[in-house]
């Protein structure tokens, strides 16, 4: 289910193979660990592959850190997202979504992870999904369908996502400037679109920050969307010493981004604040960070010099409680991970031409309060119950069940 090949890391679940023989298998492979990073790394996903228990993959993550594989602190960082996926999927009540599957996408995780340590992948300015030898979007997805709750989740405005389907096809662009909200927004932005509008769903290019290519666990579910990388500037001076390679990266990026939109038909999805949003520490209420306006001003720069017709969209994310962010700004990579099963929601504004700002606002307070003003209904409607608007639906509902039966 889910995914393609990568030393059996998305085989299924289940069956009789305990502890026992994931233990013999770890063993088997200790002395090819002592040999190249190949080697090495197709001795561990194999030990992992056979690993088909709670149990058994938690003694293998210990087994490749007593080895030196990982870093210390991988084995508690596993056992406690093991705990939080575990809870979220079991308690979600749909047929299928078992002590099984969870073993399944945690052994995925596991290996791709490792994979990370002893062959890390490096991103380019531009990276394009990868989807063989080893599926890293239907990684991803995998992971993503298992927190969302279809039955409470909603599209606003699907008549303007047929609007940005129809101009991507006439070879046009579109900007989305939206909220972030969590690190499964990748996932939720897919499965959401993926019945009605699946080329939007698997072709968009994500602005992403260095902490969703650097760290380790994260790196896999990027390695699966097409991302154009970029430093934040919140992270900016965290290390002052790299500060301008990093500036150095961005401009080449921006270069990458600029060529894109010349080709036409690129489908573009930014966060203008720089980061996900942040729960009001009085009510644990979350809404859109601000944007910063030098990153709004900056997309409607290069769509105004792209030789092709760009459209800036506002788009409101609602997703943080499948995967809450921090309460506050981590500078560390290795942030807790916490998961639950939730509705989410996506809402696309009308779209914005910069030329036709009210006097005295800024393109920026423009384009938020537009945000604002969707993410408003969202949280209205899942987060309070209240009833849905007329311009949202769920399209995604249709054979929702069969597709969920297939990937379980």
């Amino acid at each position: 289910a889910g995914g393609g090949g990568g030393g059996g890391a998305m085989a299924p679940a289940g069956g009789k193979a305990g502890p026992g023989l994931a233990t013999r298998a770890a063993r088997a492979a200790l002395p090819a660990f002592g040999g190249g990073e190949r080697v090495r790394t197709r001795a561990a996903l194999a030990a992992l592959a056979a690993a088909r228990s709670e149990r058994a993959l938690k003694g293998l993550v210990k087994g490749v850190t007593a080895v030196g594989l990982v870093p210390a602190a991988i084995p508690a960082a596993f056992e406690e997202l093991y705990a939080t996926y575990k809870g979220a999927v079991l308690g979600s009540g749909v047929p299928g979504a078992d002590d099984r599957e969870v073993a399944g996408v945690l052994r995925a995780i596991a290996g791709r992870t490792l994979k990370e340590f002893l062959e890390p992948y490096e991103f380019p300015s531009e990276h394009k999904r990868i989807l063989a030898p080893y599926n890293y979007y239907e990684f991803g997805q995998r992971y993503v369908r298992n927190l969302v709750n279809f039955e409470r989740s909603w599209l606003g405005h699907r008549e303007r996502w047929d609007d940005v389907q129809a101009r991507l096809a006439r070879g046009e662009n579109v900007i989305l400037l939206t909220n972030h909200q969590s690190e499964a927004d990748p996932g939720v932005f897919a499965l959401l679109l993926e019945q009605t509008h699946p080329e939007l769903a698997e072709e968009v290019a994500y602005v992403a920050g260095d902490r969703v290519t650097d760290d380790a666990l994260c790196k896999p579910f990027t390695m699966g969307r097409n991302v154009f990388c970029v430093h934040s500037k919140k992270h900016m001076d965290d290390d002052p010493a790299t500060r301008p390679r990093k500036q150095k990266q961005n401009m080449k990026t921006l270069g990458r981004i600029s060529k894109a939109l010349g080709r036409g038909g690129q489908l573009l999805w930014i966060a203008p604040s720089g980061g996900r949003d942040r729960p009001d520490p009085a009510t644990g209420v979350f809404s859109p960070a601000e944007f910063d306006p030098a990153a709004v001003d900056l997309m409607a720069k290069l769509a105004g010099k792209a030789k092709k017709t760009t459209t800036l969209f506002p788009m409101a994310m609602w997703s943080a409680p499948v995967m809450p962010p921090p309460a506050g700004l981590e500078k560390d990579l290795g942030e807790q991970r916490v998961t639950n099963f939730s509705g989410v929601s996506i809402s696309l504004g009308a779209p914005v031409d910069p030329a036709g700002v009210p006097e005295g606002q800024s393109l920026s307070d423009t384009i938020f309060e537009a945000v604002c003003e969707e993410y408003a209904w969202t949280d209205r409607v899942i987060r309070l119950d209240e009833s849905p608007p007329a311009h949202f639906s769920q399209p995604f509902l249709a054979g929702q069940k069969e597709r969920q039966a297939q990937y379980l």
